[in-house]
């Protein structure tokens, strides 16, 4: 089968350039010919909110990947579509997440679709952003209309879709397969060292870009608890800031936590997620809203124990008391759970746990459920 994935990759950087490449390669296993057409300008810069958009790592020479769509110039658009439409390839695959992408990807999957024989399938990350703008439902109905079905990762989003109106195109959920491509565990002796931190102190780690939905402010507000401020641990914050810092770092003076908090808050290259998830004890996930989270996934891969709230889709994956905690999104009831990991002694139990859950999370059932959708047979 001929495929063509359309969204983020390299030299874009971020977990949505990640999932592409790791969706490239398994194609690629399955033996499929695929190759990503990814963002020459992705956002303007007056609307990005970190430092930069591009990855100063080496990029992948495994994948073909063609730089050519620019989200606001309307004749790249057209450039994409018609060479695509020409091209007929078998399955186009367009990763949606936010309406501002909706005219270009859609036109595109317009031109596309004009062949007779291309089908035209989305990973539909969310169809209701976490953070609503103007102009957010016509943009993403333009995109969406475009479309002959859908793959969710979360039951939430399939239910949006339907919501939306468009229950009646072919829609499959299957779940975020592991993130597997940061290499193999570290022992967590290793990975502390490698983050020169002592391995007298417990470690909870909230990691990726730092944003108002995911509740880092509600975080900070539990470990003020009196419980967990006698408790020898720290809270690792590792990630870019994506909007502003003040109002957290207001919170850190207010309650007192500049002892008990590790800024690592510039982005944090692919070769380094491996320490820092290894060196924690527990991954907290404090979300105000979710559809799914590419954080869980990587915390399957390194067998790390979880913490997250009961938002959104967020929980799906989280077997309560399994693999962690599943909790309101609330300062104390995150308070409580951490007081109860350590007090207990739960690591290695949740990390059994972890180990035994992550098996169905692989990407040849997204591929597959991609296929499916798109009702063409490989050939």
């Amino acid at each position: 089968m001929k495929v063509v994935i359309i969204g983020p990759a390299y030299p874009l950087r971020g977990g949505l350039a990640t999932y592409n490449e790791r969706l490239a390669r398994a194609f690629k296993e399955a033996g499929d010919e695929v190759r990503i057409v990814t963002f020459s300008l992705q956002y303007p810069d007056f609307l990005f909110p970190g430092q930069t958009q591009f990855s100063t790592e080496a990029g992948p020479a495994d994948l073909a990947i063609e730089v050519s769509l620019n989200s606001v110039n309307p004749l790249s658009w057209w450039r994409v579509g018609r060479k695509l439409r020409a091209e007929r390839p078998d399955l186009v695959i367009f990763r949606f997440w936010l309406p501002f992408m909706g005219p270009a990807l859609g036109t595109v999957a317009r031109l596309v679709r004009g062949n007779g024989h291309t089908r035209v399938v989305a990973i539909t990350d969310n169809v209701i952003p976490h953070e609503k703008r103007p102009g957010d439902g016509p943009l993403t109905r333009y995109f969406l209309s475009a479309c002959d079905g859908f793959v969710t990762m979360s039951r939430s989003v399939l239910k949006d879709l339907q919501a939306l109106g468009f229950g009646q195109k072919p829609a499959l959920y299957r779940p975020h397969p592991l993130y597997d491509n940061f290499g193999p565990l570290k022992s967590k002796t290793a990975a502390l060292a490698a983050l020169e931190l002592p391995a007298t102190t417990g470690y909870l780690l909230f990691f990726g870009f730092i944003r108002a939905y995911k509740g880092l402010d509600i975080m900070l507000e539990a470990m003020a608890d009196k419980r967990l401020a006698a408790l020898p641990i720290k809270l690792i914050i590792a990630g870019e800031y994506y909007e502003d810092a003040a109002p957290y770092e207001e919170l850190i003076r207010r309650y007192e936590l500049e002892d008990r908090i590790i800024r690592a808050t510039d982005f944090i290259p692919n070769e380094k997620v491996v320490d820092y998830f290894c060196a924690a004890d527990l991954i907290v996930q404090p979300y105000k809203n979710a559809t799914q989270s590419g954080v869980s996934q990587i915390a399957y891969h390194f067998e790390r124990p979880m913490l997250v709230t009961d938002v959104g889709g967020l929980a799906e994956l989280i077997p309560d008391g399994v693999v962690g905690y599943v909790v309101p999104p609330t300062p104390a009831a995150i308070a409580d759970a951490v007081v109860d990991f350590y007090a207990e002694k739960r690591e290695d139990a949740f990390a059994a746990g972890v180990r035994e859950e992550k098996k169905q999370f692989s990407w040849p059932v997204m591929v597959a459920a991609l296929k499916e959708v798109a009702q063409v047979k490989p050939r």
